[in-house]
């Protein structure tokens, strides 16, 4: 295959990105575009913190080019390129919101961590780096929310191979096989370095079981132990034995067959996985678009329909539903009116049955009638204040019948205030007791007194007036004018209590038919608002359903004209797709097909 035909594919691949409306994927490819245009090889050496990354760099050039220690970290990615005389520089941020600023410093300098590089540039000449080999070291990474902070992923499009660093202390973490696993779906060009063997006299152990591990999570990847250490060693004293010793020379073979020389064909296995892996994202995205609605049936008019026609059914429902709870509920309402009145005036009563049990009617009615006339204000203020709360919760209960309106309270259906005022208590015919009948009743008393203790004494040879006849007479007298007066304050409390009660009983009967007129007032105001509020809901429905019902048959038809264009759309792709298989198998070393796809 010719440049010209892959580049033939990969534009017909941004348009069929740029069609279904994924810009996202569309930018992906055209900078792999220019990725293929470019000579130049990309290397991103990645890895955790302490892994030798920015070692094995150095190691690779011979070079101190990468900062390394303790201490020290890579915070902004390294690119380590050829050129024929070194020169470094950095990108630096130049204020919030303006580009980087690119700042030329000298090589020996590149290392140092001043300012806040957003990127260093190092060209070197290296043999090689003279084949178009870029390396890219990289700031370390914890986990895969760091790697997605720190853009590493959306970098590794760019990358033609991936040099992923671990050290031969222990086997591959579980964080480390996760991140491989995201890094073969944008490169699948992978070559795991065992770095520090060095320091692990178990490396040959670590070495195979790493190599399980990768079979087990499905990345093909070479593992090449190496010791940065020795290598720096071996450059500094020319010794080719330890130089062999490192490992190194393995690792640069393995980037000039396994990178360098699929790279340098036109198609390169990445690429092809890339686009692959669009076109089986635009795949299903329009199988997912098809299988959404496959009948149709679901179309926004349809449904609209469908459930203008249902809230139809349900406001029927409602319809019945609202007017019984109105009318249980108002009917509930003027019996627990009628109730709560009647329970108020009875306890009144009490009150008045227990003060007139000891007080004198004649003597403290005017007090009492104030007292009365206070009392049956407040219960009759207390039963309409609840006539009007019951009255707005029997509103409330009844607009929970209509759930999609918010509104449906009436404003002035529940009057705020009654003729509350008890009138005033017919003062009742209270006989006093007078001087003149307290006289009339002590004589009456003492007479038989008199005559009594007088025959009895007489008996004795005494006169029939005499001095005990007297006494017991003026006792008997004193007695009678007692019980008289305690019976005279008998009836005057009972005729007061008896006046009390036609007062109440007369108040109850007018009060509580005023609350009962009002309660049904309040009813038929109430069943006037919702029905004509039912009557709205209803004209609306009607409507909404005349106009999905119109507009239902040209959806439809746009519908199926859109899904004869997503399986155009599908068929296109596919086609597509067999174009970059027969590439992909084309190129060197291609063992199997590295593109996955299903239409």
């Amino acid at each position: 295959m010719t440049a010209a035909t892959w580049l033939e594919v990969l534009d017909q691949t941004i348009g069929a990105t740029v069609v279904h409306h994924r810009p996202d994927l569309a930018e992906r490819l055209r900078a792999k575009r220019a990725q293929l245009l470019d000579p130049q090889i990309r290397v991103m050496v990645i890895g955790e913190a302490n892994q030798g990354k920015s070692q094995l760099v150095n190691a690779l050039v011979s070079a101190s080019v990468c900062a390394v220690g303790d201490d020290v970290t890579t915070v902004a990615p390294t690119i380590v390129r050829y050129a024929d005389k070194p020169s470094a520089a950095q990108l630096l941020h130049d204020g919030e919101g303006a580009e980087p600023q690119r700042v030329p410093i000298p090589v020996d300098q590149a290392t140092n961590r001043g300012g806040d590089p957003v990127m260093t540039e190092i060209r070197i000449p290296r043999k090689l780096l003279a084949a178009g080999l870029v390396l890219i070291d990289t700031p370390a990474v914890g986990n895969l929310h760091q790697l997605r902070a720190q853009n590493t992923f959306a970098a590794l499009s760019g990358a033609d191979a991936v040099l992923l660093t671990t050290d031969a202390t222990q086997e591959l973490s579980a964080t480390e096989l996760e991140l491989l696993r995201q890094v073969r779906r944008q490169c699948p060009t992978i070559v795991l370095a065992l770095t520090k063997i060095d320091l692990a006299p178990r490396w040959r152990h670590v070495a195979e079981r790493n190599r399980e591990h990768l079979a087990r999570v499905g990345v093909s990847a070479a593992v090449v132990p190496i010791s940065s250490a020795l290598r720096l060693r071996a450059a500094a004293n020319d010794d080719a034995t330890l130089n062999a010793e490192s490992g190194f020379p393995e690792l640069i073979e393995r980037l000039r067959t396994d990178v360098l020389a699929v790279s340098s064909a036109p198609a390169r296995h990445n690429f092809a996985a890339m686009t692959g892996t669009v076109l089986a994202e635009l795949v299903g995205q329009l199988n997912k678009e098809l299988a959404a609605r496959p009948d149709g049936q679901d179309s926004p008019a349809l449904a609209e329909l469908r459930d203008a026609q249902q809230k139809m059914l349900d406001l029927r429902r409602r319809s019945t539903r609202w007017q019984n709870v109105l009318n249980d509920e108002m009917a509930d309402l003027m019996a627990d009116l009628e109730y709560d009145l009647r329970d108020r005036t009875r306890k009144i009563l009490r009150e008045v049955d227990k003060a007139f049990d000891e007080a004198d009617p004649a003597k403290t009615w005017e007090k009492f009638e104030d007292w009365l006339a206070d009392n049956l204000t407040e219960a009759a203020e207390t039963n309409y204040n609840w006539l009007v709360e019951r009255s707005w919760w029997v509103a409330d209960r009844v607009a929970e019948c209509f759930p999609e309106r918010k509104d449906v309270l009436p404003d002035s259906v529940i009057p705020d205030d009654a003729d509350m005022s008890p009138g005033d208590a017919e003062r009742p015919k209270l006989e006093k007791f007078t001087a003149g009948q307290r006289i009339f009743t002590g004589l009456r008393g003492s007479y038989g007194g008199v005559l009594m203790f007088g025959l009895i004494t007489s008996l004795a040879g005494l006169p029939l007036i005499n001095p005990i006849s007297i006494g017991a007479g003026m006792a008997l007298g004193g007695k009678s004018i007692g019980e008289e007066g305690e019976s005279r304050l008998k009836r005057r409390q009972a005729t007061a209590k008896s006046a009390a009660q036609r007062h109440v009983d007369d108040f109850f009967l007018r009060f509580s038919k005023d609350c009962k007129d009002a309660a049904r007032r309040i009813q038929r105001g109430l069943r006037d608002h919702f029905a004509e509020l039912a009557e709205q809901l209803q004209q609306g429905l009607t409507d909404s359903a005349a106009s999905a019902q119109k507009t239902a048959q040209a959806e439809l038809a746009g519908r199926q004209r859109r899904d004869q264009e997503l399986r155009q759309s599908l068929q296109q792709l596919t086609q597509l797709h067999g174009q970059i298989q027969r590439i992909a198998g084309a190129l060197p070393g291609s063992s199997k097909n590295p593109l996955e796809i299903s239409a």
